[in-house]
């Protein structure tokens, strides 16, 4: 255990997963609307609260997990509840929590059948999502990944839009045949360690054919879960069909989970490996931000519009892992919480459109300056920060990915740069046609500016955009120990890595 450091008092980590999953099962009990929505709106702001000693309380001079709990699970199959926290996790967790009392507000009004459970699988997948960020334990992993994925189902299954079961259905089978590859690579690590301690996991030597075997499997169960270009047609279906809350999520957690995987498992546990890999990453990540930015500029759909700038978005956030540098690297880190929290955003502005027009079309949400100002200052800001406006939070990200990526090639960097204009063209035509309109607004009569719970909801997030943007130091200081720990873990093979032809026989 001398990659952890034991938490001693107040189990924070085993606190954040009980919480929401007792109040999931407190509304078990209940049939009352107005109390699941109340109730869920407390257990996710007591968990919010919650989190914040992690990051008062967090070392950034060590590069160990901290806050660690470690008990026997299935002690005959050497299985432990073991969880962790480092720079590389810590601010997805906050970021987490800090989303899902946002996610009940969005879904106040949104939600009108069925509102216990919905709730419920809130509760459940918040719990979920938080330990995968948490766990040090290959099985629990694994089994709190997958259990992500069906209140994540069942969010676009039951609630979602006219298309909701195709949606739905495309969103698991995807997702599930990348956890079967995920789950290939953990046994197959199992039975060469004699361990499921993912820490235990890293810095071992292995073989070539088996790093190569492992990573592939590894890289096809993130790169979907990202997801990745072209394993991204998942993606706009899942995010035009699903609720508010469901979009929320899904943009600012749960594609997180595959850009985590990279850093937490690919990189430290397949090092040779990922040395042999990067070009063609790279390549796939510059035609990512490519890819996405066309699509969202030919999209008249809001929720697609954003959807396919998720996939460029995405792109830099891997570009940047993969450049394997500090600048990328952290820049990476922190572009994933600027995507989370400016994407999350931009999703909850859709959603408080849709509730007043019931469309998603950018002709219905024509000229809204002249009705709701208050509305469009709101999207104005978060739609410079999608952007990279400098001074916003996106811009600090992007720039760190581009220093990385000129360190590492300028011709990747080079190719990836359109990727930063065409963000810029198609927001500001977004902006445009919102803000002011080609032709008058076809529903003026139902548009009111937004309302005190809808300001709440959004307000939290625009303080980021600003904080992030203006002193990013706090945010970045809890991940430069990690981040270099894991670049020393992958550079100390640069001298074997591997070349394509030692693949092959």
């Amino acid at each position: 255990m001398d990659f952890l450091i034991l938490n001693e008092g107040f189990r924070t980590l085993s606190a954040l997963l009980v919480v929401p999953l007792l109040g999931a099962l407190v509304l078990l009990t209940t049939s009352s609307a107005s109390f699941a929505r109340f109730w869920t709106l407390l257990i996710t702001t007591i968990t919010a609260a919650l989190s914040l000693p992690l990051y008062w309380g967090f070392d950034a001079t060590t590069a160990k997990y901290q806050f660690a709990e470690h008990l026997a699970w299935i002690p005959a199959l050497n299985i432990n509840y073991t969880l962790g926290i480092d720079g590389i996790s810590l601010l997805l967790i906050l970021l987490t929590t800090l989303l899902l009392p946002l996610c009940v507000l969005a879904s106040w009004n949104y939600i009108k059948t069925r509102v216990r459970e919905f709730m419920i699988c809130l509760l459940i997948m918040e719990a979920a999502m938080l330990g995968v960020f948490m766990a040090l334990d290959f099985v629990l992993f694994y089994m709190l990944w997958e259990a992500m994925l069906i209140p994540m189902y069942l969010l676009i299954a039951i609630w979602g839009g006219p298309r909701k079961v195709y949606a739905s259905i495309k969103f698991f089978l995807y997702t599930l045949a990348g956890s079967v590859l995920l789950l290939v690579a953990i046994i197959a690590l199992y039975l060469h360690n004699g361990t499921w301690f993912i820490p235990m996991m890293m810095g071992q030597e292995y073989s070539t054919l088996f790093q190569t075997v492992v990573f592939l499997a590894f890289f096809l169960a993130f790169a979907i879960k990202v997801p990745m270009f072209p394993f991204h047609t998942w993606l706009p279906a899942a995010h035009v069909e699903a609720p508010t809350a469901g979009s929320v999520i899904l943009a600012s957690v749960l594609l997180k989970m595959g850009t985590y995987g990279f850093l937490r498992f690919c990189l430290p546990i397949t090092p040779a490996a990922t040395l042999t890999f990067t070009p063609y990453i790279l390549a796939l990540s510059v035609a990512g931000i490519l890819y996405g930015g066309f699509t969202a500029l030919a999209q008249s759909d809001m929720k697609k519009l954003i959807a396919y700038s998720s996939v460029g978005h995405m792109g830099f956030v891997t570009l940047g892992i993969f450049v394997l540098n500090t600048q990328g690297v952290e820049g990476a880190l922190l572009q994933m919480i600027n995507h989370g929290v400016t994407t999350g955003a931009l999703f909850l502005c859709v959603g408080m459109i849709y509730e007043r027009t019931h469309s998603r079309e950018l002709d219905s949400a024509s000229g809204l300056g002249k009705f709701m100002p208050i509305y469009v200052t709101f999207l104005a800001f978060f739609s410079l920060s999608s952007l990279a406006f400098p001074g916003t939070n996106s811009f600090i990200g992007e720039f760190l990915i581009l220093v990385g990526a000129f360190t590492k090639s300028k011709i990747v960097a080079g190719c990836a740069i359109p990727g930063a204009v065409l963000a810029a063209a198609y927001m500001l035509r977004m902006l445009q046609r919102m803000i002011w309109g080609s032709k008058p607004n076809p529903h003026p009569e139902i548009l009111s500016d937004l309302s005190l719970r809808e300001i709440v909801t959004l307000a939290p997030l625009l303080v980021f955009v600003f904080w992030i943007g203006l002193r990013p130091e706090p945010f970045l200081s809890v991940m430069h120990t990690s981040v270099a720990h894991l670049l020393a873990q992958v550079h100390q093979v640069t001298p074997q890595v591997m070349t394509v032809g030692t693949l092959l026989p």
